[in-house]
């Protein structure tokens, strides 16, 4: 029979769905575990990129059933959002039908690729059902005081008419559109996340099952540090500015302040200036540019001087008062004190404007003369020139100056964070609407919590002009008070759609309560989630926001946990070669536009020399890989295992067309090897081709369990193509009850990879349970231990020969065989052996002289 795998792969997609076999009652008790895959955008086809993600999800979470784990897998669409919205203006189509069609599209993907999921459980954050639970959510935090409104500046893409977060703006540009971000002072919504920038910050320490590298990174945003807020008076305005200072055992070498464009005292700092206009002039330039540019280390510092001095509290000299476009006003205070010879930035800016530079510190074993510097010294030292702590090393000299500091009442110690509040506000249409209503005689008033909720509106009309289109609704707009009855006006800002991604995990566990945003019960019982699966794009935003909404749902009673993921895997990025345009400003070519020739890449017509450049797949840089003519080809198993086996799953991964075909031949081994046991006589076995095959059996159980375990899958495979071999190699001599026990194993283990060629191939061996119903196989220690070992051996690191030896043998006894193997004896004549080492199992490395 040939391996039809449209025919098999119809067949079980069928099956496992009349089944629901991936269906849970999370209310009867069993070996409880949740594995969640971050749930998609529902922006159209999903490519192979998409794929693995969900592809590897879905192996482990094939695993973890087989070895009797009572698994829930559910899966949902993060509905909201910007290019729902741009589509509807592009296309002229309602946002809701062009994301419901994108879910039915993607629904049937996961179906192609054989992936199982709780569908019972399916929520999309776009449907009321949800986001009145975002709104109830908003109205509580209201009440705590956790949700606020103020101005801020923020980024305004004059493009797609919204606030952006920092994360959103690229290099100065939107990272949907592409349009120049500008700064813009709004009235915004906000979540006062900074509330529990601490319990974040320490909460990090118990996530030891999370990648280092995205706790560093959450570390670093939430940005702790401790130091001391300290007051420099300023004799004009009679007044002083609070700065704040991480080193204050630098204060006696700060020669200048510097302070934000925005900080309240400028307008008292320039009042009767000369040059007041020009500074108010610069003032404006320097607003209009982006946060991000001002902070950037590659942006210019630039500074205007007020006119104005400070003073020193502690070396009571004069410091000219700046403005500088790279202090922000909200981080710190607002103000700096610069200390050139010890900060590189103000060393710069004093080099640039001919500041004053005081050494205070001194390295050890070093003099350091001002007026020679080439860079600061930002290391610690010896307090000098700072009489208070003057030979104090830098750890004493720090809580030192804090005491003083405080002893003097001029400041406080301090603990500061770099992390600013969430701004929700989204001056979009296809979001949550933020259930506020404005009334001239009560001010702002919640909209009451029995009216949820507040839905969108369907007959908006989409031009991409004019900002939010519910604005301009004036039915969604105008609304009664709720507490005078009068004339009042709907908030129309929407919610950013990370807030519908920062709880939806607890909402699976009761998707259709209506009368609560979650059964707490059950959410206790089975979160956190044991597995987590996403990429680390979202190691910041949503992974950050997740964990505060956690703290806020625990301090109002509904979980007892604070942490909603115990374990968290990323999973690296599927890259492929697309082409650009040198001579049309490096544009990316569509994939018919490119002739290949000579090894190089030439544009079709035009003959313009093309450069390859391999990277992200995207539907801009023409370099996507679609599955569904993959998977017509060559099947779904075959696209499964080529993205599971094409690399470690948390590496970034070049895709090749030419690859998939050693993993559709793969496949065919295995079935024409069932094809080849089912034929093999019943006779008996050949006793040393036997025991060879329970050996490797039994090692290829282990492998495989430790190596899924480790998300090691294209490891795990490799084991899986040497277990194929090893039977096949037995199946030349052997005889049929051995080979079937070793292939039975073998179906098992590829099951989670290549699910549905291995159930037809189980069933086609008489079986009445799904292979998925199954036990996962269990390895025997005493079954695996080999006879013999073959045992490199290096001499001075370089592999000279090897050995085969017993297993268990002695080690002095294992030295000599070495020593006295002809290929590695030659390499020892006349001399003479000084160390012996033994990696066990592996290798003897003989250092000589």
């Amino acid at each position: 029979m040939s391996y039809d795998h449209k025919q098999i792969e119809n067949k079980w997609q069928r099956r496992w769905a009349d089944a629901r076999v991936a269906h849970v009652d999370v209310t009867t008790e069993g070996d409880e575990l949740y594995m969640l895959n971050m749930f998609p955008y529902p922006s159209g086809d999903l490519h192979v990129g998409h794929g693995r993600n969900y592809i590897l999800g879905d192996a482990l979470y094939r695993h973890l059933r087989m070895t009797g784990k009572k698994a829930l897998n559910p899966m949902g669409w993060d509905a909201f959002g910007l290019p729902a919205e741009n589509a509807a203006i592009k296309r002229g189509v309602h946002p809701g039908e062009w994301t419901r069609s994108n879910i039915d599209r993607e629904k049937k993907q996961f179906e192609r690729w054989g992936i199982l999921y709780d569908w019972s459980r399916e929520i999309a954050s776009c449907h009321p059902g949800y986001y009145r639970w975002n709104q109830w959510l908003f109205l509580e935090m209201y009440e705590r005081g956790l949700a606020y409104r103020a101005e801020a500046p923020v980024n305004w893409c004059p493009g797609c008419q919204t606030v952006l977060a920092n994360e959103q703006v690229l290099e100065g540009a939107c990272e949907r559109c592409g349009s120049e971000v500008a700064q813009k002072q709004l009235s915004q919504w906000f979540f006062r996340i900074t509330d529990y920038a601490d319990r974040l910050d320490s909460g990090l320490d118990s996530l030891e099952h999370w990648p280092e590298k995205v706790r560093t990174m959450q570390r670093n945003w939430i940005g702790k540090s401790r130091g001391a807020d300290v007051e420099f008076p300023v004799p004009s305005t009679g007044g002083s500015i609070r700065i704040y200072t991480t080193r204050p055992d630098t204060l006696y070498g700060a020669t200048f302040m510097v302070v934000a464009p925005e900080h309240p005292d400028v307008p008292a700092l320039i009042e009767g200036s000369s040059d007041r206009e020009e500074i108010e002039s610069w003032i404006r330039d320097v607003t209009n540019q982006s946060q991000l540019d001002r902070i950037s280390e590659a942006g210019g510092k630039e500074g205007t001087f007020t006119g104005r001095f400070a003073i020193n509290p502690f070396s009571g000299d004069e410091m000219p008062i700046w403005l500088g476009n790279f202090v922000l006003p909200q981080y710190g205070t607002g103000a700096i004190m610069s200390v050139p010879a010890h900060d590189q930035r103000d060393f710069e800016f004093a080099k640039k404007y001919d500041l004053p530079i005081r050494v205070v510190i001194r390295p050890a074993g070093e003099e350091l003369d001002a007026a020679e510097l080439e860079e600061a010294w930002v290391g610690e030292g010896t307090a000098v020139d700072s009489p208070v702590i003057d030979g104090m090393k830098t750890a004493e000299a720090i809580p030192a100056m804090i005491a003083e500091i405080e002893k003097r009442g001029i400041g406080e110690g301090k603990v500061r964070y770099r992390l600013r509040d969430w701004l929700i506000s989204r001056q979009r249409y296809w979001g949550t609407p933020i259930p506020m209503i404005y009334c001239d005689d009560c001010g702002l008033v919640p909209v009451p919590k029995d009216d949820l909720p507040v839905e969108l509106p369907s007959d908006v009309p989409f031009t991409g002009r004019e900002g939010n289109p519910l604005a301009r609704h004036e039915s969604f707009v105008a609304v009664d008070c709720p507490e005078c009855g009068g004339a009042g006006r709907r908030e129309t800002d929407t919610m950013d759609t990370f807030v519908d991604s920062s709880w939806y995990w607890a909402r699976y566990l009761s998707p259709r309560d209506e009368t609560r945003i979650f059964d707490s019960d059950l959410v206790n019982r089975w979160l956190p989630v044991d597995q987590y699966i996403g990429g680390i794009e979202h190691a910041i935003l949503h992974l950050l926001y997740a964990r505060f909404i956690c703290r806020v749902l625990h301090d109002m009673g509904l979980v007892t946990f604070e942490e909603p993921f115990a374990r968290l895997f990323n999973q690296g990025m599927i890259t492929k070669e697309g082409y650009r345009d040198p001579s049309r400003n490096n544009q990316w070519v569509p994939l018919d536009d490119v002739e290949l020739r000579d090894g190089s890449a030439w544009r079709k017509g035009s003959g313009e020399p093309l450069v390859a450049d391999v990277t992200k797949m995207s539907k801009s840089r023409f370099n996507v890989v679609a599955p569904d003519e993959l998977i017509e080809r060559y099947g779904a198993d075959t696209e499964r295992v080529y993205t599971l086996f094409i690399a470690p799953p948390e590496k970034e991964a070049a895709w090749s067309d030419e690859g998939v075909v050693g993993a559709a031949r793969f496949l065919r081994r295995v079935w024409n090897l069932t094809e080849e046991v089912e034929s093999l006589p019943e006779g008996t076995d050949d006793a040393a081709g036997t025991d060879a095959l329970v050996r490797k059996t039994h090692q290829t159980i282990d492998a495989v369990t430790r190596r899924l375990e480790r998300f090691e899958m294209n490891t795990a495979i490799s084991a899986l193509m040497e277990l194929s071999n090893a039977i096949g190699d037995y199946a030349k001599t052997g005889a049929r009850p051995r080979a079937l026990e070793s292939l039975e194993v073998l179906l098992k283990l590829l099951h989670p990879f290549a699910p549905h060629v291995t159930e037809e191939l189980w069933e086609r061996l008489g079986h009445q349970r799904m292979l998925i119903d199954e036990l996962w196989p269990v390895a025997d220690e005493a079954l695996m231990a080999e006879e013999s070992l073959k045992i490199a051996v290096q001499v001075n690191g370089k592999l000279r020969g090897e050995v085969e030896v017993p297993a268990g043998i002695e080690e002095s006894r294992l030295f000599s065989v070495a020593e006295t193997d002809e290929r590695v004896a030659r390499h020892l004549e006349g001399k003479s052996i000084i160390k012996r080492i033994h990696v066990p199992g592996r290798l003897v490395n003989l250092v000589v002289k």
